[in-house]
């Protein structure tokens, strides 16, 4: 393994995102959380008119805190709303390394290869610490799961792959993500761990918030 690279990735995530211990969720009497605290409205927001919302992940592989946070976000996905759709969207921040496993990520999806690969690619790369440097090595990788090598990596070069990677940038640019994990809410709202944000269960807890909040405002 290259344990530079991974240092490096741990360095890059760890200033944006410094979670404590895990703490107790909320009572179910929630605390109203705050503006520009505990969450941020993102500016020139598209409107939401519809019944159905949307909440996005800001995530990188070669980030430590993205694989911490999985088994939180695998429990909040069981019991979220219906009408409460979730997605990935791989951040790159200018890194060669992240780019390579945003690429990776986005031929996954692109090949509709199923949502057990995600955390098989985590633990490969964090309770293994095995990491792979080239798109060859990720595509073999993907083979346990009846992929075509070949054809991953020439859907991993193709003009489909490249136009998904660029067009979430420029959508994780327009949201301001400048820490991974983060989460969006509906375009909307911007939650990442800050002091405020302590742990990964107030940062659910001020999801489910906001998901009243979005709820009881559509309602009106």
């Amino acid at each position: 393994m290259n344990t530079k690279i991974m240092k490096l990735a741990v360095v890059l995530c760890a200033p944006l995102l410094m979670f404590g211990s895990p703490q107790p969720a909320q009572s179910a009497e929630r605390a109203p959380y705050q503006e520009g605290l505990h969450y941020f409205v993102i500016d020139q927001a598209p409107v939401n008119r519809g019944d159905t919302m949307e909440l996005v992940e800001a995530f990188s592989y070669l980030c430590t805190h993205c694989n911490t946070f999985e088994p939180y976000l695998d429990s909040w996905k069981k019991r979220k709303p219906e009408n409460v759709n979730f997605r990935r969207v791989p951040v790159v921040f200018g890194r060669g390394s992240w780019e390579l496993y945003a690429r990776a990520y986005v031929t996954a999806e692109i090949m509709n290869l199923p949502e057990e690969t995600h955390m098989a690619m985590m633990d490969k790369l964090w309770k293994e610490k095995n990491i792979m440097r080239t798109m060859e090595e990720i595509a073999e990788f993907y083979t346990q799961f009846g992929v075509d090598k070949d054809k991953f990596l020439s859907t991993s070069k193709s003009f489909a792959v490249d136009g998904k990677i660029r067009k979430d940038q420029i959508l994780l640019q327009g949201y301001k993500i400048q820490a991974t994990p983060s989460l969006v809410l509906n375009g909307k709202y911007r939650i990442s761990g800050n002091e405020a944000v302590a742990n990964y269960d107030v940062m659910l807890d001020v999801v489910d918030y906001l998901i009243d909040l979005d709820t009881r405002e559509m309602q009106q």
